[in-house]
């Protein structure tokens, strides 16, 4: 024990070289620098990701668009968190089939409101959307059948109903979207026919958190509003398209015309063809500006 004591008094009394002195200093000087740059280095970063979050509230405007435009970026995004978004239209559910005789593309959106306390809208109004959709489908199958068997049974060949290229396509178009209003049209067609062609509109008003009517958008007088501008609107259609509009026939709108709102927020109101002119009219749209 009194040898360890020894050797460490020994080792006290060693005198410590002046240059040992000066390299400790100066490595002591070195870290205080590096903590310094280090610090400057994470500020900088806290900057950084100040700016980043800036530029990702501005992103969300072209996020949104995208969802509203593209069935694929809609199907890769659908579970990712949404960010100041109000509301999105995304592909719920979709399949095609092909067969010899048929040809079917389906496309069923679900509207998806984000900030909004509808109520429970949203989601009797997807329960609609989903049913009309499947339906529609369905009841287009059954008549491709029933129109093929006819085809046979008047004489018709394999071959020749082959050559009809039967196609039944349902789907959905984002007619606008803004901060006040999200229109959306689901659509079903058949190529062999016009007669169960079906387009259905639903207008949002996306503050309020209610479907839109005509009456919101124009006021107590819009059945007079509506029917004027219409009727201002023919006879330059009849010009342009060279064809007699049945106006003497029109009945006027009402609570159940068909309407959607564009980007300008004007209601478009929908008439089918035959509906306000000959069947080789197609449907017509006419913007009400009140």
């Amino acid at each position: 024990m009194r040898q360890m004591k020894d050797a460490k008094q020994e080792y006290d009394e060693i005198p410590i070289p002046a240059e040992l002195s000066e390299r400790v200093t100066e490595e002591i000087q070195r870290a205080e620098r590096r903590r310094k740059t280090e610090m400057k280095r994470r500020k900088k970063i806290r900057r950084m990701g100040m700016g980043f979050a800036a530029a990702a509230a501005a992103v969300v405007v072209v996020f949104t668009a995208a969802l509203n435009t593209s069935t694929a970026f809609a199907k890769s995004m659908g579970e990712l968190p949404v960010i100041g978004a109000v509301a999105r239209v995304l592909t719920f559910h979709s399949y095609e089939s092909e067969t010899e005789d048929l040809k079917i593309s389906v496309e069923v959106p679900s509207v998806d409101m984000i900030s909004e306390d509808l109520d429970g809208l949203e989601q009797s109004v997807n329960e609609e959307i989903h049913n009309l959709c499947q339906q529609y489908a369905d009841e287009a199958i059954i008549r491709a059948e029933e129109y093929r068997q006819a085809f046979l049974d008047t004489g018709g060949t394999e071959e020749e109903w082959a050559a009809h290229n039967i196609e039944i396509k349902v789907w959905y178009e984002v007619k606008s979207q803004t901060e006040d209003y999200l229109s959306l049209a689901v659509m079903g067609t058949e190529n062999w026919t016009t007669a169960y062609s079906e387009t259905r509109y639903y207008n949002f008003d996306l503050k309020e958190g209610k479907l839109v009517t005509l009456e919101d958008l124009l006021g107590a007088d819009y059945a007079q509003i509506a029917d004027e501008s219409i009727l201002s609107q023919i006879p330059v259609r009849e010009e342009e398209t060279g064809m007699d509009f049945w106006d003497e026939d029109f009945a006027g709108v009402d609570e159940n015309t068909k309407f959607y709102i564009n980007e300008a927020g004007h209601p478009v109101v929908v008439f089918d063809s035959y509906e306000i002119a000959p069947g080789a009219a197609g449907q017509q749209e006419f913007e009400i500006v009140k």
